[in-house]
This record gives structure tokens, C-alpha cells and sequence, in this order.
């Protein structure tokens, strides 16, 4: 009796703030949860990473996600009748919203044990979860250097530098993005030691402070991929510390730790000696790459690259090799700017820039056979790539 009378008590008491209870559409729950989804940790030893946080917020429903490293965070509309928090197991959560069908979903808090029940059309389910005090905080970015960026822009450019970042831990400042900020113009950067991107563009908005910040690559793809094709701004800040930065745009923030250490002085690895300007068609280039890549797969992945005129008309020829099986070669018009010049690439390096530049035609710089090829877009004057060649015989 009295155990009874202490828990109706606690109940009414200390669990009010927690009666939530809310209506909203199964297919915005869906795509919430599959944008914070992205941030659920699936290995850990604290049982609220592999939760999704669930709160009522200004008459919308917020869901976060955050394996410590990066926090993903998103606001999705519904009829709220009472207000609310707790944490749910994210991949029940979302597997099981994902087999409803696209109508109402109700959600209400269950006190014992803590978790909610769902209704929809005719599906009933009860989840237990954990008290929205033991989640990990979520840092609030509001202080430090902020600026703007078009979400199509930025996300152009991400696309153009995240796949050189370089996957061996053994180089941690290598691992991310390098993000540099003056004024109102941006320069992004990777490099793995075999190649480098920089990619130059213009903010929406212009700042006193220099931000210089290392992006972690895990959070570059997610930010690429949550983008999608929102029209607006990506806005960014960062801390005092240069420890975290939110990027925010949309009904998404993402917030992140950052790479501490020293990424490559990168304007210094950029030739300054000019060489031989072989412009050339972008999309006959990479069809004659990818045609070069069947051999060399069997061929320690070299392609020859030659560019050559002959009788005044200028041509590139791209070769390789598979030892005692067999040979390719494709010659594709070109135009040169200089002597005649070969040189071999890593054939996943050279299909990789080729599949991102920009515009028809694309320009191949080049010195020597054992200096690096630079590669520009005309589309695109704010990018370039450049790739250490590879030593062969001749």
C-alpha cells in the first residue's frame, strides 16, 4: 500500500517533465531518424551511443545521435500534447518505424520501465529505453569564428577533396579535411602523400578571425551526404579552442570534434615551374583510363601517359600493361603547350580525379617523368589535383 502510494507519487512528481506524448508522420520519423542514424556508434561500451535522443523542442520533435566523435541533430514537425525527453535503441527504433505504413505515428512515455509505445494504423509497440539525463551532453557551439557557405558550393567542393584524405592513422592530420577561412574566401585541402587536392571558392559571408581547422573524414562524407540538395547555406562555427565546430545547415546540425595537429604547409607542394599544358577531353580521357585499369590490374596498376605532336597534330596515348597476359593503348586527341612528355600514374588515382573534375576539357601539367602531374578544370579555375608519378621503364 504504501510502496504503491510512494511510486503513484514519484510518478506524478518527478516524472512530469517526462510525460511526452506526440503525433507526427511515419515518413518525416523515418528520414529523422535515418539522418541521425548516421552518428549512432555501433561498438561501444555506453549503452546511450547506441541510442537515438528523443525531445519535444519548440512544438517540433528532435532527434540526436552522437558516438562521441560526431552529433548529428534534427527537428521534424509533430503535434505535441505533452512535452518530454528520453533515449531510445536507434536500430530498433528505426527498423521497426521503417516496416509502418506512411500515416500517423503516436508516441507516448511509459514510466515503468522507461521507454514509449507507438501506434500506427493497426501496429502497436512498446520500446524500453533510459532517462534522457544519462545521455551524453551535446556541446552547444555559439561562441568562436562563424561564417557562411552555399550548401551546393560547399558540397561541390567536399566532393573534390574527401576522396585524397589518407586512410593511415600513422599521419592523424592527414586523416580530415583541411578547412582554411579568410575573409570571405574558403580553401579546402587533402592529401595522403601520393596526391593532393585544393579546392579555392568564394563564403557567403566575411569573417575578422582566420579559421584553420582539420575536418575528420568520417564527418567530411557525412556532412557530404546530409547535404543532399538543400539550396541554402552551410553555416559554420567553431570554437575558441579549435577543438569542435557545428555546421549547420537545414533542419540538420552536425557537430564535430576536430583533428589536432599540422596538416602539410600544401601551397609549397604545388610546382611553381611551368611545364608542358596538355588540354584534353574530359569524359575520352576517363574512358580510355577505365579501359587501362582491366590491365592494370595485372600489372602492378601503372598507366602510361604520353603526350605527344606529331606532324602538328597533338595527341595523348594511355598504355598499360599485364605482364604475359596482354597490353591496352588509346590515343585521344589533345592539345600541347610545350614539348612532348610522358608520365605514370597509380591507375585508381588518375580514374579518381578524372571522375570528379569539373567541365569538357581538363588540363594535364606536366615537367618530367618523375615530377608530379597537376591537373586543372577550365570549368573550374578555383581547383587543382596533383599526383606523384610512378617510376617505370621506359
Amino acid at each position: 500500500m504504501i510502496y504503491t502510494l510512494l511510486t503513484k507519487l514519484f510518478l506524478k512528481f518527478f516524472l512530469k517533465g517526462t510525460s511526452m506524448k506526440l503525433t507526427c508522420m511515419q515518413s518525416n520519423l523515418s528520414k529523422g531518424l535515418a539522418t541521425v542514424g548516421r552518428a549512432v556508434a555501433t561498438r561501444s561500451t555506453i549503452p546511450e551511443t547506441q541510442n537515438v535522443l528523443i525531445a519535444t523542442d519548440n512544438g517540433r520533435l528532435k532527434l540526436t545521435a552522437t558516438n562521441l566523435e560526431v552529433a548529428i541533430t534534427t527537428w521534424i514537425g509533430a503535434q505535441i500534447e505533452q512535452e518530454g525527453s528520453l533515449s531510445i535503441p536507434a536500430r530498433m527504433f528505426g527498423d521497426f518505424t521503417n516496416s509502418l505504413p506512411d500515416q500517423k505515428v503516436e508516441i507516448e512515455f511509459i514510466p515503468n520501465p522507461i521507454g514509449i509505445k507507438i501506434h500506427c494504423a493497426n501496429f502497436d509497440a512498446q520500446i524500453n529505453g533510459l532517462d534522457s539525463e544519462n545521455y551524453p551532453p551535446i556541446p552547444n557551439i555559439t561562441d568562436g569564428p562563424k561564417v557562411s557557405i552555399s550548401a551546393t558550393q560547399f558540397k561541390s567542393s567536399l566532393a573534390r577533396v574527401k576522396f585524397a584524405v589518407a586512410t593511415d592513422e600513422s599521419r592523424p592530420a592527414l586523416t580530415g579535411v583541411k578547412l582554411d577561412i579568410k575573409e570571405n574566401e574558403f580553401t579546402l585541402a587533402s592529401a595522403d602523400g601520393f596526391r593532393l587536392s585544393i579546392e579555392k571558392g568564394q563564403c557567403d559571408s566575411t569573417i575578422d578571425e582566420e579559421i584553420s581547422i582539420i575536418i575528420p573524414q568520417r564527418t567530411v562524407n557525412e556532412i557530404f551526404n546530409l547535404i543532399g540538395n538543400e539550396s541554402g547555406e552551410v553555416d559554420i562555427t567553431v570554437t575558441e579552442q579549435k577543438s569542435q565546430a557545428l555546421f549547420k545547415f537545414g533542419d540538420v546540425e552536425v557537430v564535430t570534434q576536430l583533428i589536432q595537429g599540422n596538416f602539410p604547409d600544401y601551397e609549397r607542394l604545388i610546382p611553381t615551374e611551368e611545364g608542358t599544358v596538355t588540354k584534353i577531353n574530359r569524359s575520352e580521357m576517363l574512358d580510355s583510363t577505365n579501359a587501362a585499369k582491366v590491365f592494370a590490374r595485372d600489372g602492378s596498376g601503372i598507366i602510361r601517359v604520353i603526350s605527344e605532336s606529331i606532324n602538328g597534330e597533338g595527341s595523348m596515348r594511355i598504355m598499360s600493361q599485364a605482364e604475359e597476359v596482354g597490353s591496352n593503348e588509346s590515343r585521344i586527341k589533345a592539345e600541347i603547350s610545350g614539348e612532348g612528355t610522358q608520365i605514370a600514374f597509380n591507375s585508381r588515382f588518375l580514374s579518381d580525379i578524372l571522375s570528379v573534375l569539373e567541365g569538357d576539357v581538363i588540363e594535364l601539367e606536366t615537367l618530367s617523368s618523375s615530377s608530379p602531374g597537376v591537373f586543372r578544370s577550365e570549368a573550374n579555375q578555383g581547383f587543382l589535383h596533383i599526383i606523384m608519378p610512378m617510376f617505370v621503364q621506359w
